[in-house]
């Protein structure tokens, strides 16, 4: 019989200690240290003293078949995974509350389920007239899914052991799970570790696909201890803006495909509608001729996007200007500001700066730079940018504009959505070829694009006279007046 031992577990990142303390060394939260039971974490069947057994050791080489593949009948979730769920894989989805991760997964379940599939959908938060209505909401009562609401682990695993086995298991979530390995309560790092544990080892025992569902904390980090991420095959953000109707489904790591590929889904009243052209559904709602936007033409994976920067540069009233970025790293933000005044004569130290990616995406690539900057400097002098043009390269610490990776891509999606023009590095000019169609004009510093946008600006101003600012107490003055 194992001795119960207790210790304090932080409940943001797992880290034991054997006293409480106020704030976790580890991941610097304070107040995240709970009381529990970690005397029989391990299993009794690896607590015994038997001897090892031998087994045999292969080499590198050598032929080994592709892993086969489920098709879960949604091309952009197949995108992410990397072509379908392998048997034996275990998947952790996360997201926001109420961002429709329940709602993908009842319709791939449901998919699979009139593919002629055994599916399961296991559900810890809800009941099963719940599950039940929000199927009938989306149109998908009539597919033969199995339901049932159970947070215990073992009664899970002998319940999916007998008959066929499932091809899909779908656990919602993770953190409602317990088992009776562990004298810790429902949702500690200590039941989420063991719980994740006994459900992966039943999917790669048996061959069965597992989605764990998981919650994030209020820094967008999937909640329980960080071992678990690693215990899994793949691990998957679902992402978007309460207020959008765009989610953004992401794959963080994924060992039987790639991690920079992304689907695209519209949040309906009929549930979630995939999306095959991501660019012409970010710029449908476009302000033409507005100063301090432009067009960037990105790379998520192998599918070019084309999607709005919006940048507003304001006279600022605090000692300490604003500076605030929304899908965009800040601190490419800053060093972009810096270059600018640094080597282009921008003055940026009295103002504000707000910069936005329209439509809720998150741009993690550096080649937004020049499209960022692009956006600022125009806000800046009140120039519009062309409309027909888009903005991609990578600005380094010097003011120098470099390449960046698969410029044909771009350009050849710019050049389908209509525009004429792309302002690119001069490097890249010899990659992009004549195929595309595009005019296109080739800067080698960032000097030369703000002197282009500062002309611009300047030639408006002394051709139309200046908008007013506050249309509504000028149109008071004059019916007074």
């Amino acid at each position: 019989m194992a001795k119960s031992t207790l210790s304090f577990v932080c409940q943001n990142c797992g880290a034991a200690y054997n006293r409480w303390q106020g704030k976790c060394e580890s991941c610097g939260e304070w107040n995240t240290l709970a009381e529990e039971d970690t005397g029989g974490n391990v299993p009794v069947s690896i607590r015994s003293k038997r001897k090892g057994r031998t087994f045999a050791l292969e080499s590198l080489a050598g032929k080994s078949p592709d892993a086969p593949r489920l098709s879960s009948g949604m091309t952009e979730l197949d995108r992410v995974t990397g072509g379908g769920f392998v048997r034996g894989s275990v998947l952790l989805v996360g997201g926001d509350p109420g961002i429709g991760k329940s709602t993908l997964l009842t319709q791939a379940t449901s998919l699979l389920a009139r593919a002629g599939h055994r599916v399961v959908y296991i559900s810890g938060e809800e009941a099963v007239a719940q599950v039940r209505l929000r199927a009938e909401r989306l149109g998908l009562s009539d597919a033969p899914v199995q339901l049932a609401a159970e947070t215990s682990v073992e009664d899970i695993v002998s319940t999916l052991s007998e008959g066929a086995v499932p091809r899909l298991i779908v656990i919602d979530s993770i953190q409602t799970m317990w088992t009776d390995t562990v004298e810790s309560a429902p949702g500690t790092v200590t039941q989420v570790r063991a719980s994740a544990q006994a459900l992966i080892r039943f999917a790669k025992k048996t061959g069965a696909a597992i989605i764990l569902v998981g919650h994030v904390t209020k820094d967008g980090q999937i909640a329980g201890p960080r071992v678990v991420e690693h215990m899994v095959d793949a691990v998957m953000s679902f992402e978007g803006e309460g207020s959008q109707q765009f989610r953004i489904l992401r794959a963080v790591k994924n060992r039987f495909g790639p991690t920079d590929e992304i689907g695209v889904f519209e949040m309906t009243g009929l549930g979630l509608r995939e999306v095959t052209n991501p660019s012409e559904l970010f710029l449908s709602e476009r302000d033409l001729g507005t100063p301090g936007t432009a067009v960037f033409a990105g790379i998520e994976g192998t599918r070019p996007v084309l999607v709005e920067l919006q940048a507003l540069v304001a006279p600022t009233s605090l000692g300490t200007p604003r500076r605030a970025v929304v899908g965009w790293d800040p601190s490419r933000l800053s060093m972009v500001l810096a270059v600018l005044e640094a080597h282009c004569g921008v003055k940026l130290s009295g103002h504000d700066v707000y910069l936005n990616v329209a439509g809720g995406l998150r741009i993690q690539e550096p080649a937004a730079d020049l499209a960022a900057a692009a956006a600022l400097v125009s806000s800046l002098v009140n120039a519009q940018l062309p409309t027909d043009a888009v903005y991609f390269g990578e600005i380094s610490l010097s003011g120098v504009v470099r390449p960046v990776a698969q410029t044909p891509a771009r350009l050849k999606e710019a050049a389908k959505l209509g525009f004429q023009r792309a302002v690119l590095p001069e490097s890249a000019r010899g990659e992009a070829g004549g195929d595309a169609g595009l005019s296109l004009n080739a800067v080698n510093s960032l000097t030369t694009l703000v002197a282009e946008i500062a002309a611009r600006g300047s030639r408006r101003g002394e051709s139309n006279p200046p908008a007013e600012k506050n249309a509504t107490p000028a149109r008071f003055r004059r019916e007074q007046g």
